[in-house]
């Protein structure tokens, strides 16, 4: 759709872009600080998208079929921050970009995931906005098949930096959105041919339009300063069912002569000399921060155009039948369907009655496969991994020809896939899901970081958790992964000890709102240790007591996750038929334990009795439980190849080691 009215065709985009530069390079000399290349070279092709072609409406910023457009170049973020402001956005006012990267403001260092202030997602770590940004179109796809053109048609735009094509993440969502044939997708390359360093060609000689058209993208090149032929493409752009990259050719730091198409641009210093040479150089004869009413006015129109879209798009919405509306309005609030606990109940008593040794990853498959047929939105994919992860199931493939599936195949992507996963879920609407091998994860640490950061309610299922795979060996077999995951603000990291603890993680996962979860799966058969199939949740306080201490005061407690409670069990085992009173807690998550209140705390570590833990990880984090003095039954080392039951006792994690840790301490 084409929001370009009379009245925006006879604006002047030129002084319209000068508006943004000005607003920009103000705003970053007051702070001190900030990355001026961007605003500066970006200014007529963001001038271009947002006066002619961005559908959205700044006084219903979370309108649901507004565009999407991504500041991928993140660092640049002054460039964002005023067209928001110009554009109408009540959350950026004037002092807030008077504020830029003040403590407290709208205006961050980067932008940060606000959607009524018209962030879209948090960029800066290169290569996560355009991931995020094919998520975003992959969602629109989804719900379109879903609702129709009436109700989901909208475009996602992605400004992209010289930086973001760089990185390694951009060579994965560049070929798989190619071939998924994301037409609704469009990046805005500004080629300045410059970064930090210096020109462009000290490190890169691929040309990037022949790259992008070998993995299918629809392809144009414009002067990047002509906003007229910016707009001219974009439009072109529209009507490719292709996805479409438009390399604009620019200068960073157009404007300023001192910085301008020099490496100093990208995140030196400027002072207000420079916004003086500036202001002649450019005929600008406004104070700073002084944007004429003129200016402003035809700023708004564009908001004002994709308003009459959203009044009309209002109409439609309230022709629909009551359950389509309600169902509309159920998928953009994120609620899940009435009922959906009833399932984690039936998959509870399912697993106690047929009480079968079952791989973590294979319990949380079939989770995934009986919630699928209630929670029509949940989505899941994998990187080549669909045999090994057992979470396909049921679920029909996403491709270009079928848009109503649900099962992405990422191809051997994982950088891909939690970019796309996070880009899915802050556009709303669907619940999204993925899963590989734990160790695999470290090439996610971005994704999750920003996932963490952002508060948003990705699920990640991370299978093969530790030197339980057995015979593929140490390169695949994490120790430190655990430690890591825990040390992320807002996460949950859960894992599981059996199925029925399986089918708890995946109800707090679907009912954690304000951050993502990762799911721990073991590869090797897990026995059923809980034999209750009761409503309650013991999963949710993050530790609780298994088996409690027999024959007297309790003398020794226990803690494990994961396979290594099964090892726990058969120490307590030992110890009580030797007189030792011992409890087994088992702990799946530390941050839900971290929750609870200290009463319950104190019951649950017994701080008086002696304290070991047994986990097939490194020990850093437990002795906040168990002590300084505490005993830990773990890994020290790298793991090896070999059988898994071979690796358990070649590395000491067995019972009889637990229980010796417990009578020399006792």
């Amino acid at each position: 759709m084409n929001i370009q009215t009379t009245a925006t065709k006879s604006i002047d985009m030129k002084a319209m872009a000068n508006a943004v530069r000005f607003l920009s390079m103000d705003a970053i000399v007051r702070a001190d600080d900030g990355h001026p290349g961007t605003p500066l070279g970006g200014a007529d092709i963001a001038t271009a998208l947002f006066t002619r072609h961005l559908k959205f409406d700044p006084k219903t910023p979370t309108w649901p079929d507004r565009d999407r457009f991504v500041h991928s170049a993140g660092h640049g973020s002054m460039l964002i921050y005023s067209l928001l402001h110009l554009s109408g956005y009540e959350e950026l006012g004037i002092d807030q970009v008077r504020n830029f990267r003040v403590l407290g403001s709208n205006t961050p260092g980067h932008p940060e995931f606000d959607t009524k202030a018209g962030i879209e997602t948090t960029t800066g770590p290169l290569g996560q906005g355009i991931g995020n940004a094919v998520g975003m179109a992959i969602a629109e796809r989804m719900l379109n098949h879903r609702f129709g053109d009436d109700l989901v048609d909208h475009r996602t735009y992605a400004y992209v930096g010289d930086g973001c094509l760089m990185e390694g993440i951009a060579a994965e969502v560049i070929a798989l959105a190619g071939h998924l044939k994301l037409g609704k997708l469009t990046f805005l390359w500004d080629d300045n041919r410059m970064t930090d360093d210096g020109v462009t060609t000290q490190a890169v000689s691929e040309d990037q339009v022949v790259r992008f058209k070998n993995n299918g993208w629809h392809v144009q090149e414009v002067d990047g300063h002509d906003p007229e032929a910016v707009a001219a493409a974009i439009a072109k752009a529209k009507e490719d069912d292709r996805p479409s990259m438009i390399a604009c050719r620019t200068l960073i730091g157009f404007g300023i002569p001192r910085i301008q198409n020099d490496r100093v641009a990208h995140g030196g210093k400027i002072t207000k000399d420079d916004t003086d040479a500036a202001r002649e150089n450019l005929g600008w004869t406004h104070a700073p921060f002084e944007i004429p009413d003129e200016l402003y006015a035809s700023w708004h129109l564009a908001g004002e155009s994709g308003a009459k879209s959203r009044l009309a798009w209002q109409e439609r919405y309230e022709a629909l039948s009551t359950e389509d509306r309600a169902e509309f309005d159920r998928l953009m609030a994120g609620k899940l369907p009435e009922g959906w606990q009833q399932t984690i109940l039936e998959m509870k008593k399912s697993f106690t009655a047929k009480a079968e040794d079952k791989a973590g990853i294979r319990a949380s498959g079939e989770m995934l496969s009986a919630l699928a047929d209630t929670i029509p939105e949940l989505i899941c994919g994998a990187p080549d991994l669909e045999a090994a992860t057992q979470h396909k199931r049921q679920l029909a493939p996403f491709t270009h020809e079928d848009r109503g599936g649900r099962y992405i195949h990422y191809g051997v992507r994982e950088h891909a896939m939690g970019a796309i996963m996070n880009g899915m879920t802050v556009h709303g609407g669907l619940v999204a899901s993925g899963t590989t091998f734990f160790v695999f994860s470290d090439y996610m640490r971005h994704t999750l970081r920003m996932a963490a950061m952002m508060e948003i309610p990705s699920i990640f299922i991370f299978s093969h958790d530790s030197i339980g795979i057995g015979k593929n060996g140490p390169t695949h077999q994490p120790v430190e992964a655990l430690a890591s995951l825990r040390a992320y603000p807002n996460m949950w990291t859960i894992r599981p000890a059996d199925a029925v603890e399986m089918a708890e993680a995946w109800q707090l996962a679907l009912e954690h709102r304000n951050g993502p979860t990762s799911i721990i799966c073991s590869r090797q058969p897990l026995s059923l240790l809980r034999t209750d199939a009761s409503e309650e949740n013991r999963s949710a306080r993050g530790a609780y007591i298994l088996a409690d201490a027999e024959g007297g005061v309790r003398r020794a407690t226990l803690f494990a996750t994961g396979s290594e409670v099964a090892v726990a069990m058969g120490a307590r085992a030992l110890l009580q038929a030797k007189g030792v009173p011992t409890a087994v807690v088992s702990m799946p998550s530390w941050e839900l334990f971290e929750a609870q209140d200290e009463a319950y705390r104190e019951e649950i570590i017994g701080r008086d009795t002696v304290r070991v833990a047994v986990e097939a990880a490194v020990r850093l984090g437990w002795d906040r439980y168990i002590g300084e003095k505490g005993g830990f039954v773990g890994m020290k080392s790298f793991g090896a190849s070999g059988d898994y039951p071979d690796l358990f006792r070649h590395f000491g994690i067995t019972a009889e080691a637990v229980a010796g840790e417990v009578e020399q301490r006792l």
